[in-house]
């Protein structure tokens, strides 16, 4: 497994400013990292564990960037749910808990640890094999469409609130799209609604009729783990996430769903419930893998 050779197990005793934590877990883990948790899990070197993970990124006392993999996933949580609140919460792993002490950091970080150097990849010496670096998402592609789909996710009210249900009314009515900002930011990728929306494709989409096929395919023969997961919403409703090859699709239960493909650069599709796509995310909601 990367980065479990005596120096970098070393440099997980020494001190670590620790920055933020990510949950790696087949329910939650950085859609950017992988259409999936197992792809997720590879981008990182890491066995798919079936309890998951947590990732502790920070830095050490040279400033040098660390992602420290801990087994204690519930720890994870908790400081991750009391930062939310804004409440402060001391992240210190027992060291049995961590797995490996990865070089770099898998995701963009846009803060630092004062009183070190400023963050930069451990030297060479001390590591095992390439450190970690965030996906490029300068330019759209699957990191950069995954990351859309989960800021449509956040902001789902904007991005609803922009389709006229009308649109829906009959086949052959075309459905409005919106343009999805591709301008990365520190942090990730920006996705801003567009309330005038930008070109106008037909209902019978050909790559959204592709990915209401692979998704209903999914019902039959479950995908890898993670592929569609199902977390809270307003009301009854659940919010659905799934993705595939080349796509991503955002829902929810009781309402309408977004696609986004590779194929179609920084835009959004809308999909009308009709008749099958209510059954659908039903089905889809039924196997989904849920935040514990």
């Amino acid at each position: 497994m990367a980065g479990t050779d005596d120096a970098a197990v070393a440099a997980a005793d020494e001190a670590l400013y620790v920055l933020t934590a990510v949950l790696l877990t087949p329910a939650q883990f950085p859609s950017v990292l992988g259409d999936d948790y197992p792809e997720a899990c590879m981008a990182l070197g890491l066995a798919p564990r079936a309890d998951g993970y947590g990732l502790v990124l920070g830095q050490d006392g040279d400033g040098a960037r660390w992602t420290v993999v801990i087994d204690d996933v519930s720890l994870v949580a908790v400081a991750i749910a009391s930062w939310d609140c804004g409440m402060e919460y001391e992240l210190s792993p027992d060291e049995r808990a961590v797995v490996a002490a990865l070089p770099g950091w898998p995701l963009a970080v846009a803060v630092s640890a004062p009183g070190v150097p400023a963050p930069h990849d451990p030297a060479p010496e001390v590591t095992e094999g390439p450190p970690l670096s965030p996906p490029d998402t300068s330019t759209w592609g699957p990191a950069q469409r995954r990351l859309g789909a989960d800021e449509i996710a956040l902001q789902w009210a904007a991005w609803r609130d922009q389709i006229n249900d009308e649109k829906f009314s009959t086949p052959d009515e075309p459905a409005q799209a919106a343009e999805l900002s591709t301008q990365g930011t520190e942090a990730g990728a920006s996705a801003e609604p567009a309330p005038d929306g930008g070109k106008v494709p037909r209902s019978g989409h050909r790559g959204v009729k592709r990915v209401l096929a692979e998704a209903r395919a999914y019902v039959d023969s479950p995908p890898p783990l993670g592929r569609v997961r199902s977390s809270f919403a307003p009301g009854d409703a659940r919010t659905l996430r799934a993705d595939g090859p080349g796509w991503s699709m955002v829902a929810r239960t009781d309402d309408i769903a977004f696609v986004l493909l590779d194929e179609e650069p920084g835009e959004v599709l809308p999909v009308g419930r009709g008749p099958e796509l209510p059954g659908l995310l039903e089905a889809l909601d039924r196997m989904a893998v849920r935040p514990i």
